[in-house]
């Protein structure tokens, strides 16, 4: 199943180039009162809601994909984890252009562990990147991600992929400068999300997917996640080792070699096998 958000409220299944809304579903996650849950509802209850969201979807008439605009899948990630330097030639692209990562050291993932993004950067493929800071540098970082389903702790890497919900296409947006990372990458608008959540009976092999990006037209990033030095289940071990990971938590899986600088104006198109097309402009600084 292919889970979308659209036009601000609205839920919906994708099937080919057509959206069927299921909106009417979240009647089903109750009423709360303060403090209110701190994590995604709708991902939380997935398992259990998923034949009612099918049979809605299948009395639905279809919107056309191109007379939407898309939101990010997740509404409510009570965390945006990410993995830096996960792919070895993403490492080895750092090591060599000290000059534009800042003559910051660096160390792989294992060494250096894993960051936290802040959520209100997140945001889905039909807003655009809005870059912060005049005369900085932004570059695109494309990468898998994975949304958590259910509670995890001290997960081992054998039972991780039975805690994650789906996947999706990422952006991880990338100020460069000598802060650390979680303050370049925390912006908002800089955690691009989408264009929809993949569940895994439709991809059953998070460690085997083909992905590139963009930029204009010009292809930039070209990878496959077989290449991750840690792989997605290796990734849930790791993070629920430090966290409590909750439904709808995100985890960005690091991004391969040719990241580049984006500018405004731009019209990143990311694609990611089994997953799909996302595709977002750039706007300069207000």
């Amino acid at each position: 199943m292919r889970l979308c958000r659209f036009d601000g409220r609205r839920i919906g299944v994708v099937r080919g180039d057509q959206v069927h809304e299921v909106t009417r579903i979240t009647d089903r996650l109750g009423q709360f009162r303060y403090p209110l849950p701190t994590h995604d509802l709708l991902i939380a209850a997935l398992p259990d809601l998923r034949s009612e969201i099918e049979a809605l979807a299948d009395c639905a008439p279809g919107i056309a994909l191109s007379d939407v605009a898309l939101d990010a899948p997740v509404a409510n990630p009570g965390k945006l984890i990410a993995a830096p330097v996960n792919y070895v030639d993403h490492l080895h692209e750092a090591e060599r252009d000290l000059v534009e990562f800042f003559q910051q050291k660096v160390m792989q993932i294992q060494q250096i562990g894993l960051f936290l993004k802040a959520t209100s950067s997140l945001v889905g493929e039909s807003e655009a990147v809005q870059l912060r800071l005049s005369g900085r540098r932004n570059d695109h970082e494309l990468e898998l991600a994975a949304v958590i389903g259910k509670r995890a702790s001290n997960v081992s890497a054998e039972a991780a992929l039975d805690h994650v919900a789906g996947y999706a296409v990422g952006l991880d947006i990338t100020l460069r400068g000598a802060e650390e990372r979680s303050m370049r990458k925390s912006s908002d608008t800089y955690s691009v999300l989408g264009p929809w959540l993949v569940t895994p009976d439709e991809l059953p092999d998070p460690g085997a997917l083909a992905m590139h990006l963009d930029v204009n037209g010009d292809r930039r990033q070209t990878a496959n996640t077989r290449d991750l030095i840690l792989s997605v289940p290796r990734l849930i071990e790791f993070a629920s080792r430090y966290y409590t990971l909750e439904p709808g938590d995100v985890i960005y899986t690091g991004t391969p070699a040719g990241v580049g600088e984006i500018v405004d104006g731009d019209r990143i198109t990311a694609t990611i096998e089994h997953i799909g097309t996302l595709t977002t402009r750039v706007a300069g600084p207000k």
